[in-house]
């Protein structure tokens, strides 16, 4: 029988990651964080509490657990490879980074041979529901790894679906992110037509939302941050353009047709060219905007 988890040590945190591992604070875990952002560590500890280390392997020395939240499989991966060392037999390995599940099987290899169980686990909620810990989290990986997982995950969401053996989670996110995309694209046009049409944008949002055409742009993205032309939801629009690039791996992979899944992951990934870096993903409408030579909202 496995030891509870009582020691994490959380690597990355960011937008995502900081409000996390602030809830497994509060959920009672003894949490030491990382961060590659110099200083962000001690700020996370002078601010929130918790331990700031120095580095990736002075997080997990000593842990029961870690957590890993970054932008790509490539980093876990060397994050994995660093810390390998470091890492006490029986430590449960946690990546809730959206990322590749064929890298994620490779990593899970690697840290087995020194008795190291890895699970995928990424989320879906956004910043917001990251503060709340009501996040949507798709577990990839052992039944046993997943259940000592559990209580860690309970901290920081409120809907756990197993969805099958290690990368599991993982290609569930990149698919779920695939039909997000292609609600926001297919939102955005629409509010564009019935613009120039005489209809009112805000208007139509209210309408959607109450007929068939919801989804969750127009739920919680048309007005809160493209109306408003806030566009910080706080999720990257190079994020979004990596996670359909992994829908599409997935795709490959199943030998399954994904015309319209192309299309949607080269839309995106023109405008991320067009916009240029650190731009949020909702900046996407603005693709949009300049192939209709219009602004939603009225400003032309």
């Amino acid at each position: 029988m496995s030891a509870a988890i009582k020691r994490v040590g959380f690597i990355g945190i960011g937008n995502m990651g900081w409000p996390m591992a602030e809830n497994l604070l509060k959920a009672g875990f003894d949490v030491a964080v990382c961060d590659a952002v110099p200083a962000r560590a001690a700020q996370f500890q002078s601010e929130v509490g918790g331990h700031a280390a120095a580095d990736a392997a002075e997080a997990v020395r000593g842990a029961d657990c870690v957590v890993t939240i970054l932008p790509t499989s490539a980093q876990v991966a060397v994050v994995a490879a660093t810390v390998a060392e470091a890492l006490s037999p029986g430590t449960l390995f946690i990546d809730m980074t959206s990322g590749q599940p064929g890298r994620t099987r490779e990593i899970a290899t690697a840290l087995s041979a020194r008795d190291v169980a890895v699970v995928d686990c990424p989320v879906s909620g956004g910043v917001p529901r990251a503060k709340t810990g009501e996040l949507a989290i798709m577990a990839g990986g052992d039944d046993a790894a997943l259940d000592r997982a559990e209580p860690v995950l309970r901290a920081m969401g409120t809907s756990i679906h197993r969805c099958g053996g290690i990368g599991a989670g993982q290609a569930m996110k990149a698919l779920n992110n695939l039909v997000s995309a292609g609600g926001f694209l297919i939102a955005a046009e629409a509010l564009l037509m019935g613009q120039r049409f005489g209809l009112d944008a805000g208007l139509m949002v209210d309408v959607l939302n109450a007929s068939t055409g919801m989804n969750n742009s127009t739920q919680k993205k048309m007005r809160q941050f493209v109306l408003s032309r806030r566009f910080d939801a706080g999720f990257g629009l190079d994020l979004m353009v990596k996670d359909l690039s992994i829908a599409l791996e997935v795709g490959r992979e199943t030998g399954t047709p994904t015309p319209f899944a192309a299309l949607c992951r080269e839309m995106w990934a023109g405008a991320a060219a067009m916009l240029g870096p650190d731009q949020d993903h909702t900046a996407m409408a603005q693709l949009s905007e300049r192939l209709a030579g219009e602004i939603l909202g009225g400003n032309k």
